[in-house]
């Protein structure tokens, strides 16, 4: 740096202006360019001496005058040696990675911050003090569980102890609002991302205090221990996950406090330095020369403007001689510069009026080295983003509005913007912090007590726990605070807005695709560095060091939406032909043609390679796309068996395991720690022999796989493309339109919003619905401590104050958690958010419509589009409801109905492979289905799609995930059924749903008409009836046999003297097996209602089997459950936790419900078979048919004579449930089969056992097999031929069954 001062030759960049003036037309006069000169370089104090006796200046003695100028400022050099007494240790302080830590951490490269990767890790700093007053600041970057303070030499940690929980360590922990010295105490308030915490020692008083955000949280610790070999460190100990950023004194103080002084000092003579330069280029500026009049004349500053005056600039070049190189130090840059910048934009107006900011940017790329402008803008930034993520909220977000502002200011410039987004934004910088708003964790700081004076909170719910949707209720006053409340909540609104409105300017700035001087675009520089953000957040799942955080996400993703479609809606003005941003969809080519890269993301059709080759031949037909068979080659075996390991090393990153996280910490810049700063590059662990042999080479990140094209080579024309070049738009299918949509490098965008989505932000959006549920809770719980009061007898005073303070507790914390209620509705919740992610809903429906008309390419989309539209559907439904409804949306119904559509028509698609893909559209359908308003949408699709949705819903069950599809089928039949109109069962009603708004907690809406649709197709189709029913009467026999065995273990265990804990997983599967059990009886009774010809029809095919096994089943499910003093009543009146929903009534109501419509609600031919069937059933009993309207047996009740008067089971206790129509008619069937058991008891006559069928021993032979004449009875062996077709007894093939009858002579 000396040499720059050491001649008149400034610097290779400026050095020719020094001969300009003499070529200028009117040349500056000696004398006059020695007042201006004097003028611009005052003394230290500030006084010009007289003309007489100062020194005449020109540009060839300027810079001896200003070395002495300069040399005059540096004080007595002692100054900073007082501020250094007290202290040992190196005068720049970091954090002691070499030996002062416990547990594993990782750490910053500028050694500052920490991310906590073991249970409980200390460290502390290199620098300790024994006297004096000391401060350093602690940026906290997440709210978790840490301890921060200070600690001695001799301090002993583990993964249990840290800083605090030894002697002679001190601690505040701001997550429990506690402070710790072996002992704890509460202490302090809770702190919040995004908080600064200033740790305080007074080594002369003893003392030990903290201040949050600059607010003193008082004494902490008095007494501390002193003396000879008492010196303490900065120190922290945090848990897994956690980070912090700390300042020791490198950067400014954000709080500094009085009398105390940073453990490292400011540079002094640099600082006075700088200002004093900064104060001659202020100079320069306010001064302008008229030469015509020969005289020096005050400027409007805010308008200035160099205009090529050489005098100026060789003036200004000697300043930045000096200034240049004092501009690549943090603490300059944020304590010098970024005041300066910032006070030019505290004048108000738009940031455009502020045209300086601009021209000293030029000035800096005109005079100063290229690196240095390099270093001095990151440390810039750096410092801007630092004091936006840790400013305090304040009612006016004024902080946040103010950096904003500047970072909009130095972005605007184009060659600043360049260099920024190539190497700084995200490569150094987390620049998605700039996008976030944090939310006030501490209502009363951020001032939202003054902005919604009045709280508001819905108070009517409904017995399950709902809001109530009636309004007549509200009275006047609860109106009129619910008034204020919108009101407060809009001005809260205003307020973000323009925030919000300002992010968006910078993504503007950034999505620039006009400014193409001095090299690329910026669009096509973010577009690179975006995909490979996405590629981070997407290949990086299990380490939390990389991936960014899903606050942040969600508002990157509201503020990218707002600047696509600003360029949108831009181009389709400029492009009439192109679409509109509310027709936005992504083209199917994007998803096959390489020039987009999915990294490892899951495609419809499975693996991409695996799809390279199974259509390579529809590519080249289809799209003219040509796959490189070198390419196809490359994908071996080895290379899937190395995806594999990387896929398990990925996951057990999660782990804190020391070789894997240095592999994962070495990858990228961590989110958690230093706000700012990027790769933590330095892994500490107290266990580093684990470090020196790793069990395998280091992690996945590492292996970054070559690919057909690199994201960061990509050109303008690459994306764009140019005459004859479609660019991200190659290979456009025929069924395609072949329209402009907008420009290529948007529709990338768009994709990258929709993974955005996916990645994390609906994850989030379900998170924070957690404060309304909250709220609710509240709301419930002081409405029910208010009935308490007004219910409480006057003489119970105690009872009544008790109640009172309850009243007080809630109603303090609802008006906290409505006003951070208020904050989350407007940031997150708000109608534009909503309007923001149906925008998005819609786009990956019309996505999903055009790649679906591909045919086969479809299964290249992927899976992450079909994933998001059924996710921002949910959250749309589920989470934006209690403040916006999702009805008023333009186009409701009809993007209800094409949703429906999706769904119904790809959840049995084969182009798509993935299980879970599947499963998340089955249980998406199965969701649709239970609400009216969507079951009504699946009714309005074009009948040709709800008919085959029908019959890939009566499919066999074999071999696929049926429970889903038996789900769907059974909601469509609910409401129905006999005795099926219920929304909880009748024995649950008294206790509370967990939660009221689950899909099998919805109102019954059966459907008709896809009801007629199942029974034409059950008619129609031959083959699809009986090997639909026969799949799913082996499921039920599966079930309700799996169910059985696992109530017999329950129920020896809890007859067991010792005390046994049932396991609650074995509870859980138990429950879903009787679930099981009755939700396909239901279907079965849904079968026998709409085609009960299926059954009775005898001549279809397999009707007379189908029945015999029916009853069969029937009659089982009948013993088991009716017996008296069996094995399922003993289960029932156990009522364990978990068992909750097995009871008597679904399953009998269930199963009588079949029996009715068999013997009751039928014509005489098909109530004679089925009853015929049903009493030779070796099975069936009367008693069974009896129990159900409560007849019990004369022998059962004389046993329970002497007991305790027993309830039996009795559909007649039913009657808000069973209708008497319905009751009618059991009693009718209980005649009909009473009558008919006595006569046939009476005709049937005794068969010998030699005539009995040798394979169920239950009814006589009646069919012989060709060609192996073997013999049983029909029902086995049409049973048997269903799924085998050899002979029972000597395996040959069966040609044909006859008829068998008995010879007479025999």
């Amino acid at each position: 740096m000396t040499s720059r001062g050491a001649g008149p030759a400034l610097s290779r960049k400026n050095y020719r202006l020094s001969t300009e003036p003499e070529k200028s037309k009117v040349a500056v006069n000696s004398r006059l360019l020695n007042d201006y000169l004097h003028r611009v370089f005052t003394s230290a104090d500030g006084n010009q001496p007289a003309a007489a006796y100062r020194k005449h200046l020109t540009f060839q003695n300027l810079q001896e005058h200003l070395d002495r100028l300069l040399a005059e400022e540096n004080g007595p050099e002692d100054s900073r040696d007082q501020g250094a007494e007290g202290r040992l240790g190196p005068s720049t302080v970091v954090l002691d990675h070499t030996s002062g830590f416990e547990g594993l951490l990782l750490v910053d490269d500028d050694l500052l911050g920490v991310i906590g990767h073991s249970n409980f890790g200390s460290i502390r700093a290199t620098t300790c003090v024994y006297k004096g007053k000391w401060i350093y600041e602690v940026l906290i970057s997440s709210q978790g569980l840490m301890q921060i303070g200070w600690c001695t030499l001799n301090c002993r940690f583990n993964q249990e102890e840290g800083v605090g929980d030894t002697p002679d360590s001190y601690a505040y922990d701001g997550n429990r609002v506690r402070k710790w010295n072996v002992t704890t105490t509460n202490y302090g308030k809770s702190w919040a991302a995004g908080d600064i915490v200033s740790c305080l020692i007074d080594l002369d008083e003893g003392t030990i205090a903290f201040c949050l955000n600059g607010i003193s949280l008082g004494t902490a610790f008095d007494n501390i221990t002193r003396g000879a070999g008492m010196a303490y460190f900065p120190a922290i100990s945090l848990s897994f996950k956690e980070s912090v950023a700390f300042n020791f004194g490198s950067r400014p103080l954000r709080y500094p406090v009085e009398g105390y002084h940073p453990l490292q000092d400011p540079p002094v003579a640099d600082l006075v330095k700088a200002r004093r330069l900064l104060g001659y280029l202020k100079n320069v500026i306010h001064i302008g020369i008229d030469v015509t009049e020969g005289k020096l004349v005050e400027k409007d500053t805010s308008m200035w403007q160099l205009q090529g005056e050489p005098t100026v600039l060789i003036t200004l070049a000697h300043i930045f001689n000096y200034f240049s190189p004092l501009m690549c130090k943090v603490y300059l840059v944020e304590d010098v510069l970024m005041t300066f910048l910032l006070s030019i934009l505290e004048r108000g107006g738009a940031v455009e009026a502020h045209p300086l900011i601009q021209q000293l940017l030029d000035l800096m790329w005109l005079l100063m080295e290229e690196y240095e402008v390099h270093e001095c803008l990151k440390q810039l930034l750096m410092s801007l983003l630092r004091a936006y993520r840790f400013s305090p909220i304040i009612p006016d977000l004024g902080l946040q509005i103010h950096y904003l502002r500047l970072t909009i200011a130095v972005l605007k410039h184009e060659k600043s913007r360049k260099y920024l987004l190539s190497n700084v934004l995200f490569d150094v910088l987390r620049s998605v912090v700039f996008f976030y708003i944090k939310s006030p964790l501490r209502v009363e700081e951020a001032g939202l007590q003054e902005l919604i004076p009045t709280t508001w909170w819905p108070n009517r719910f409904t017995k399950e726990g709902k809001e109530s949707k009636d309004v007549k209720e509200e009275s006047a006053e609860e109106r009129l605070r619910r008034r204020a409340y919108e009101r407060g909540c809009q001005r809260l609104k205003k307020r973000i807005e323009v925030v919000e409105g300002l992010q968006v300017q910078i993504l503007k700035l950034l999505l620039n695709n006009k400014d193409r001087g001095g090299g690329e675009a910026s669009r096509y520089i973010f577009l690179n560095k975006f995909r490979k953000f996405l590629q981070e957040n997407a290949s990086n799942r299990g380490n939390l060091t990389v991936l960014c955080p899903p606050e942040y996400m969600v508002c990157f993703l509201h503020r990218l939406i707002a600047a696509l479609r600003f360029f949108w809606d831009g181009h389709k003005a400029k492009t009439p032909a192109a679409l509109s941003s509310d027709e936005a969809y992504v083209p199917p080519q994007l998803f096959y043609n390489g020039k987009v890269d999915y990294f490892d993301l899951q495609r419809l059709g499975g693996l991409l390679s695996h799809l390279k080759k199974t259509l390579k031949d529809d590519l080249a037909a289809k799209a003219n796309v040509l796959i490189d068979p070198a390419e196809l080659q490359s994908v071996t075996m080895d290379d899937l068996d190395e995806d594999e390991e990387s896929a398990t090393s990925a996951a057990q990153s999660q782990r804190p395991s020391a070789a894997l996280a240095i592999g994962g910490a070495l990858a990228r810049p961590g989110w958690l720690s230093s706000p700012t700063l990027g790769r933590a590059n330095r892994f500490l662990s107290t266990a580093a022999v684990s470090l020196m042999n790793p069990r395998r080479p280091l992690g996945t990140l590492e292996k970054v796989k070559v690919r057909t094209l690199s994201v960061e080579q990509r050109t303008e024309e690459d994306i764009e493309g140019t005459h004859g070049n479609e660019g991200l738009l190659l290979g456009r299918p025929p069924e395609e339109p072949d329209q402009p949509i907008t420009e290529n490098s948007l529709l990338e965008i768009l994709d990258g919003i929709v993974m955005m989505y996916n990645l994390s932000v609906h994850q989030q959006l379900g998170k924070m619905v957690g404060v309304s549920d909250d709220v609710n809770e509240y709301a419930m719980a002081l409405k029910d401590t208010e009935e308490k009061i007004s219910r409480c007898p006057k003489r119970r005073r105690d009872i009544h104050e008790e109640l009172l303070k309850s009243q007080k507790v809630f109603s303090e914390k609802l008006n906290h958690l409505s006003r951070r209620l208020a904050w989350i509705n407007v940031t997150i919740y708000s109608k534009e958010k909503m309007q923001d992610i149906y925008w998005l809903l819609r786009v990956c429906i019309r996505t999903i419509k055009h790649g679906d008309r591909t045919g086969s390419l479809f299964a290249f989309m992927p899976e992450f589009y079909l994933s998001v539209a059924m996710n921002s559907y949910s959250a749309l439904k589920n989470y934006f409801s209690p403040v916006n409804s999702m009805e008023e949306l333009p186009g409701y119904e009809e993007t209800l109905m094409r949703l429906a559509a999706i769904l119904a028509k790809h959840f049995a698609d084969s182009r798509i492979v993935g299980t879970d893909i599947r499963d998340s559209l089955m249980q998406a359908l199965a969701s649709y289905v239970c609400y009216p308003h969507s079951l009504r949408a699946v009714e309005r699709i074009p009948e040709e799609q709800r008919i085959s949705m029908m019959k890939n819903l009566l499919a066999p069950y074999e071999q696929r995930p049926w429970a889903q599809t038996n789900w769907i089928l059974v909601r469509l039949w609910r409401g129905c059924g006999f005795g099926y109109r219920y929304t909880r069962l009748p024995h649950l009603l008294k206790t509370k749903p967990e939660d009221a708004s689950l899909p099998s907690l919805q109102k019954p809406c059966p459907s008709t008409l896809l009801q007629r649709h199942m029974a034409d197709l059950l008619r129609s189709d031959r083959d699809l009836a009986p090997s639909f029913l026969n799949s799913v009467l082996n499921q039920l026999n599966w079930a309700f046999s799996e169910f059985i065995g696992m109530i017999q273990e329950i129920q020896q265990a809890a007859e067991r003297l010792e005390r046994n804990f049932v396991d609650s997983r074995q509870l859980k599967v138990c429950a879903t097996c009787f679930d099981l059990s009755v939700s396909l009886l239901r279907v079965l009774e849904m079968t026998v209602t709409l085609a009960p010809e299926i059954f009775l029809d005898w001549n279809r095919p397999s009707s007379e089997l189908l029945l015999r096994r029916l009853a069969q089943l029937l009659n089982q499910v009948l013993n088991r459950v009716t017996a008296e003093r069996n094995l399922f009543d003993r289960v029932v009146n156990l009522r364990l936790p978990g068992l909750e929903s097995v009871d008597h009534y679904p399953i009998l109501v269930a199963v009588t419900g079949i029996l009715v419509r068999l013997l009751v609600d039928t014509d005489a031919q098909g109530a004679e078979r089925a009853t015929a069937v049903m009493l030779a059933d070796p099975c069936f009993q009367l008693r069974s048919i009896q129990y159900l309207l409560g007849h019990a047996e004369p022998s059962a009740l004389a046993a329970a004579a002497p007991a305790t008067e027993k309830r039996h089971f009795s559909l007649n206790t039913y009657t808000e449930y069973i209708s008497t129509e319905e009751l009618a008619k059991v009693d009718k069937m209980l005649s009909h089969l009473s009558e008919e058991s006595k006569q046939a008891a009476a005709t049937t006559l005794p068969t010998s056992e030699e005539d009995l069928c040798p394979i169920c021993y239950a009814h006589p032979i009646s069919a012989i097999f060709r060609p192996c004449s073997h013999k049983s009875c029909k029902a086995c062996i049409n049973q048997h031929l269903m799924n085998n077709k050899d002979c029972f007894f000597c395996k040959a093939t069966i040609t044909g069954v006859d008829d068998f009858t008995k010879p007479a002579s025999s």
